[in-house]
C-alpha cells in the first residue's frame, strides 16, 4: 500500500518541525514547541477528507476502535456482534472493554451482512463492531435498517478503508463513531497511528477523555485539570502524528492512482472466467487499496495460491490460512486464552466459538485472494501481474486429465 511507497521531503518537513522544538508530547508545552500543533494537523486533514465535525488522533488504529465503542457506551456484558474476518483488534477491542463478541456472517463485500447480523441479534445484544475489509465499504442502507430496527449502536472499524465512501459518506460516520488505521500497512501511514471520528460532540468529548488517563483537557495547567471519569494512555506522539499529517495530505492523489490501477487490473483479469472479484456496498466510493478476487471454490482457491507460490507471484494474501485476519487460526481467541480474567470467561456467552458454524463466510473467504494495490505500479508491470495470475488460475483450473 501507499504509506509503505511514498516518504519524501514532506514527511522530513513534518519531522523536523517537531525535532527542532523538542516537544514529542501532543498536549501542552506552548511556549516551546514554536505553535507545531502536529496532532491537531493530523486531525484537521482527516476532518478535510471526511467531512468529520470531530476527529481525535490516537497511538494505533487499534486503541482508536477501542475508544470508540467505549465512547459509544458499550461496556461490561454487553453483546457486540463482529465479523470472523478482520484485523483480531477489532474483536479483542470489545473483549478488553468488557463485552461479549458475537460473530455474525459475512457476504461478498467482505463485511457483515445485514442478513448475518439480523441471524445474531439477542436479546443482550448492545451493539455491531462493522470492519469495513479490504478498502471497501459494507452495504450501508440494508445495515443501517437492522441498526435502526433494533435500536443498536454501531461503531465501525475502518482501518482498511480510510478514504473510502458509502453514497457520499465517509465510512467510519454512519454510527456513533468509527475509526481509522495508520500503520505502516495503510493507504497513509504514521508509521504508528489511528484517528477516531465522530459527528456527535458527546461521543468525541467523551473519547478525548478517556484516551488520555481521564484529563477533561481545560485549562492551562496538566495535571490540575479535572478528570471526569477513568481513562487510559492512547495518546499519539508529535512525532507519528507528523508523519499523519504529510501521509494524509498524500491520500486524494493516492487513491486516484489506486483506482486507475484497480480498473486496470481488474478490465485485464476479467478476460477469464474463473477470476471474478469482491462486491463493494458502492464502487463509486471504493479506496481502491486492495484487489480481491473471488475463484470458483475453496479448492481451486488454494490450488491457484500454489501455482502462484510456484511461480514467484508476490504481493498477495490468501486470508482463509492467514493467522492474524480469519477466524479458523484464532484458537487462542476461540479458548480464551488470556494473560488475566476478562469478562467474557465470567459471563454467559450466547455463543460457543467452537462450535460455531459460518457457512457463508467460510465459502467466502475460501474462495478470495487479495493482491495489495501499489500507486507506483506502471502499466507494464500490472500487464506482466496480470498475466502471471491468470497464467496460474489457468494451471489450476485446467482439467487433470486435459
Amino acid at each position: 500500500m501507499a504509506g509503505t511507497e511514498l516518504f519524501g521531503a514532506e514527511e522530513r518537513k513534518e519531522i523536523n518541525d517537531v525535532m527542532e522544538t523538542g516537544v514529542l508530547f501532543r498536549y501542552g508545552h506552548d511556549a516551546i514547541r514554536n505553535n507545531h500543533w502536529k496532532a491537531k494537523d493530523f486531525e484537521a486533514e482527516v476532518k478535510k477528507i471526511t467531512g468529520a465535525k470531530f476527529a481525535h488522533a490516537m497511538s494505533s488504529g487499534s486503541t482508536a476502535i477501542a475508544a470508540a465503542l467505549a465512547a459509544s457506551g458499550i461496556g461490561a456484558g454487553d453483546e457486540v456482534i463482529v465479523p470472523p474476518f478482520t484485523f483480531i483488534a477489532s474483536v479483542e477491542a470489545v473483549l478488553f472493554i468488557g463485552a461479549i463478541p458475537v460473530f455474525a456472517e459475512i457476504d461478498e463485500t467482505l463485511c457483515l451482512s445485514a442478513e448475518g447480523i439480523e441471524k445474531a441479534i439477542t436479546p443482550k445484544t448492545k451493539g455491531i463492531c462493522l470492519v469495513h475489509m479490504c478498502g471497501g465499504n459494507a452495504e450501508m442502507d440494508s445495515i443501517m435498517a437492522v441498526v435502526k430496527k433494533h435500536n443498536l449502536i454501531l461503531v465501525e472499524d475502518a482501518g482498511q478503508a480510510f478514504a473510502s465512501s458509502y453514497k457520499g459518506t465517509y465510512t467510519g460516520l454512519f454510527g456513533k463513531a468509527g475509526s481509522y488505521s495508520f500503520d505502516f500497512f495503510k493507504i497513509a501511514t504514521a508509521g504508528e497511528g489511528g484517528v477516531l471520528v465522530t459527528n456527535d460532540e458527546e461521543t468525541y468529548k467523551k473519547a478525548d477523555v478517556y484516551s488520555d488517563h481521564g484529563h477533561s483537557h481545560i485549562g492551562a495547567k496538566r495535571g490540575m485539570e479535572e478528570h471526569p471519569f477513568l481513562g487510559f494512555n492512547y495518546r499519539i506522539s508529535e512525532l507519528h502524528a507528523a508523519i499523519g499529517v504529510a501521509q494524509t495530505r498524500r491520500v486524494p492523489g493516492i487513491k486516484e492512482k489506486n483506482r486507475h490501477h484497480k480498473k486496470f487490473m481488474q478490465d485485464l483479469l476479467s478476460k477469464n472466467k474463473s477470476i471474478s472479484f469482491a462486491k463493494l456496498g458502492d464502487e463509486s466510493g471504493d479506496s481502491a487499496t486492495f484487489l480481491n478476487l473471488l475463484l470458483p471454490d475453496t479448492q481451486t482457491t488454494q490450488r491457484v495460491v500454489n501455482e502462484f507460490n510456484a511461480a514467484g507471484v508476490a504481493g498477495f494474501d490468501y486470508w482463509f490460512l492467514n493467522m492474524y485476519h480469519f477466524i479458523n487460526q484464532w484458537d487462542h481467541l476461540k479458548n480464551l486464552q488470556t494473560v488475566s480474567k476478562l469478562p467474557a470467561q465470567i459471563l454467559e456467552r450466547s455463543q460457543d466459538y467452537n462450535t460455531m458454524t459460518l457457512p457463508k463466510t467460510q465459502e467466502v473467504v475460501g474462495r478470495l485472494i487479495s493482491f495489495s494495490i501499489k500507486c507506483s505500479w506502471t502499466d507494464e508491470q500490472m500487464k506482466e501481474l496480470a498475466a502471471s495470475i491468470i497464467a496460474c488460475v489457468e494451471k489450476a483450473t485446467k482439467p487433470v486429465n486435459a
